[in-house]
């Protein structure tokens, strides 16, 4: 198992900049997967940003140019910093952490219970 502890979110006005954090901790193995999607009441989860252990990251068009996703391996931690964030970014943000144990093996999947980041004047 694998727990992940969420901090930062809150509320911004447009234009303005917030960072989340998340903590991964338990059995984890060498090569994994971290990421932020984000989710409105009514509507499916979405994908902001990912990082792989390796360091190759995946941004939605939506943030490109505006978030910036990192992570620290040896702590296990991945943070997402929001710029020039837009009342459309409002939303619930959820940490996913994504490993197997080979190549061989399916992908499991831990998600973070989420931290609402809101964008209003």
């Amino acid at each position: 198992q694998v727990q992940l502890v969420e901090s930062g979110g809150g509320f911004v006005q447009p234009g303005g900049s917030l960072g989340l954090s998340c903590a991964a901790s338990g059995n984890i193995f060498n090569v994994f997967i971290m990421g932020w999607y984000r989710q409105v009441s009514g509507t499916e989860r979405e994908l902001v940003a990912t990082i792989s252990s390796g360091g190759t990251t995946e941004y939605a068009d939506s943030v490109k140019g505006r978030f910036t996703i990192s992570r620290n391996y040896a702590k296990k931690t991945v943070s997402l910093q929001m710029n020039s964030l837009k009342p459309e970014d409002t939303a619930v943000y959820f940490c996913k952490f994504r490993q197997r144990r080979n190549v061989l093996a399916k992908y499991t999947d831990y998600w973070g219970r989420g931290t609402q980041v809101t964008v209003a004047p």
